[in-house]
């Protein structure tokens, strides 16, 4: 077990660090690292070892979760940068985005507000849709153009996306109940 605290989370499963990610690679290399460093491993070991390979194994489950998502995978990359996404504090989007996410609204209470569960569904799948057009444009913005401030822009997109999805979620939820 190397209890190397400092090292980003890509150096931690030996994967280049990019926004596009072979998910089966993170999977294997986590299943790899998480076993190497599972607690179990070291029952017999003093304190102060099983200690750290607690620490180890939720840092190991962190990163993974962290990698895992697209949306905080480039937050995670931003961050490396030193690239600030802004998301408490700049909310201004293009004109166009804010009247698409408007629309998407309305059509998500109007679906709920009827329990149309196929409705929200076909929502569902739109936004995923929309939603890995823009993970495809973080991957250009990130490993290829290096253009952060576009690339925070965005993730910001994104994490709309993402409470949209959420609310689609709960509504289904609610329809299906």
């Amino acid at each position: 077990m190397n209890p190397d605290f400092q090292q980003s989370h890509f150096a931690l499963f030996g994967l280049p660090e990019r926004f596009a990610l072979d998910g089966a690679a993170l999977d294997a290399a986590w299943r790899a690292v998480a076993a190497e460093v599972h607690p179990d491993r070291y029952a017999h070991a003093g304190d102060a070892e099983k200690r750290v390979a607690l620490m180890m194994a939720t840092r190991v489950n962190e990163a993974y979760r962290t990698l895992k998502s697209p949306l905080a995978r480039a937050r995670y990359l931003l961050a490396l940068a030193g690239t600030d996404t802004q998301e408490d504090t700049n909310t201004a989007m293009p004109a166009d985005f804010l009247m698409q996410q408007m629309e998407w609204r309305e059509a998500i209470e109007e679906a709920t507000r009827a329990r149309e569960a196929a409705r929200l569904e076909r929502l569902a799948a739109e936004l995923g849709a929309e939603a890995r057009t823009l993970e495809g444009q973080l991957g250009d913005a990130l490993d290829t153009a290096r253009d952060l401030p576009h690339a925070a822009a965005l993730v910001r997109k994104l994490r709309f996306l993402e409470k949209l999805g959420q609310e689609i979620d709960d509504a289904l939820e609610l329809a299906l109940s």
